[in-house]
């Protein structure tokens, strides 16, 4: 968005790069430097980068600012699989082995997997995970 509200469009596409300190193409931006070939030196093609004048360098610096900020944690588990794995400790607890004989496994995951599904689902909703556990403790106490 910040290129957008600073793009001339009288201009080229190199002189709206060039006038807000972007590089149109990388490779010209950052050269790599000519190594030495068995022992025969390489010479470089002999062009020089003149200074170019930034006259928005604005630009450069919101994109810099906006980069800077930290991401938001949007992580979170799909319905199916949270279900999937309330459904297997609801019904097996923790054995394991139990749960990948189960037939709603439906993508045949080994016990390892089954058991690396739910620590993530603890990992996720540590609160939520409590209180299922403790919800399946009252339902096993009222049985009795």
């Amino acid at each position: 968005s910040h290129i957008r509200h600073a793009w001339d469009p009288t201009k080229s596409v190199a002189q709206n790069l060039a006038e807000m300190g972007l590089a149109e193409d990388p490779n010209k931006a950052v050269p790599i430097p000519k190594k030495k070939l068995l022992g025969m030196e390489v010479e470089s093609n002999g062009r020089e980068q003149g200074k170019k004048i930034v006259r928005k360098p604005y630009v450069v610096n919101e994109m810099e600012y906006e980069a800077s900020l930290p991401e938001k944690k949007s992580n979170t588990l799909s319905r199916d699989l949270i279900d999937y794995v309330r459904y297997m400790i609801q019904n097996h607890g923790e054995n394991y082995k139990e749960m990948a004989r189960d037939e709603k496994n439906y993508y045949q995951d080994t016990p390892k997997q089954i058991k690396r599904k739910i620590n993530v689902y603890k990992n996720f909703y540590p609160e939520e995970y409590k209180d299922f556990i403790a919800s399946l403790k009252l339902e096993k106490m009222d049985v009795q």
